[in-house]
């Protein structure tokens, strides 16, 4: 019995047939405001594949402010370090981020972790007994 890994399509196409596509023609397969930032932005979309790849090339990291570009399939398999407001946060694209703005995926807000209430924080702890 033969294991074949299941391939991966986007809204029923192949990861390699998607790369292929222009980004303006990727915009037609994803949802309404995501295609409406990338008709609206090509020229942005374009820039920063061209400046990613050459990046790659010469093996530097690729270091970004830009949270609101929408991730298309030729930033697949790439490592992009995205800025949350405080540090680069390293992200690997992969295909189940296709359609999704890169400030999805580097959180500007740290989760917030409640302990136990300190000395004070509370009536019955004003009074604490010395023995």
């Amino acid at each position: 019995m033969e294991l074949r890994k299941k391939q991966f399509k986007y809204k029923g196409q192949a990861i390699e047939e998607l790369q292929k596509l222009d980004v303006r023609e990727f915009s037609k397969i994803v949802k309404s405001g995501n295609r409406r930032n990338i008709l609206r932005n090509f020229q942005k979309h374009e820039e920063f594949i061209a400046l990613a790849k050459k990046r790659i090339e010469n093996k530097k990291q690729i270091r970004t402010h830009i949270r609101d570009l929408v991730i298309t399939p030729q930033l697949v398999g790439m490592r992009l370090n995205i800025y949350n407001g405080n540090k680069f946060v390293p992200v690997d694209i992969t295909g189940d981020m296709l359609g999704h703005k890169f400030g999805e995926f580097a959180p500007t807000r740290a989760k917030i972790m409640h302990s136990k209430s300190g000395v004070g924080a509370t009536k019955g702890s004003k009074v604490i007994s010395k023995k």
